[in-house]
């Protein structure tokens, strides 16, 4: 312990400096939330399923809400619900123990409605593929209009794909 701090005495505070403020990225979010406005008539809410997934995608999906992406300042925020959600963002390869519940999912989310398959399990069944316990990617359940490959994929390919799935919806 007395090591350690005669350490810190020595080298002192060891943090960099803050990066300035990025003026452009303010414009670009607001932009953004307009453009959602426009498109959807309010802010976009997402319901994410997680049909089977090792939870790698998932800990990128809860990265999309820290300070650094802040997707809420965009107009975007998540909701427990398929009744309330215009977007569902679907992890994993689907189980067939979750086909089902997938599916019911998708039938209880409101019309004009959007899917995103996230991560390589997602798109195309991964690893895992199809076999006796897992239906493969989530477009042999139900329709998917966005993928979004990785493994696990990084918020900002996380962010383009939904913003991409907006952008088809009206289009």
């Amino acid at each position: 312990m007395w090591q350690l701090l005669r350490q810190v005495g020595r080298v002192g505070i060891a943090t960099e400096e803050a990066p300035p403020g990025n003026e452009a990225w303010r414009v670009e979010a607001q932009q953004i939330q307009a453009r959602i406005v426009q498109i959807v008539g309010r802010a976009l809410t997402i319901r994410q399923v997680d049909a089977g997934s090792c939870n790698g995608c998932e800990l990128e999906i809860n990265a999309l809400n820290n300070p650094y992406y802040n997707i809420e300042g965009y107009g975007i925020k998540f909701v427990a619900s398929p009744r309330h959600a215009d977007m569902l963002l679907v992890t994993g390869p689907v189980t067939r123990n979750m086909a089902t519940a997938l599916r019911r999912t998708w039938e209880a989310t409101p019309d004009p409605k959007m899917v995103v398959a996230v991560g390589d399990c997602g798109c195309t069944g991964g690893l895992f593929g199809c076999s006796y316990a897992s239906c493969g990617p989530v477009s042999s359940v139900i329709a998917v209009d966005v993928a979004v490959p990785g493994c696990p994929p990084p918020p900002i390919d996380l962010l383009r794909g939904i913003l991409t799935a907006v952008g088809r919806a009206r289009s």
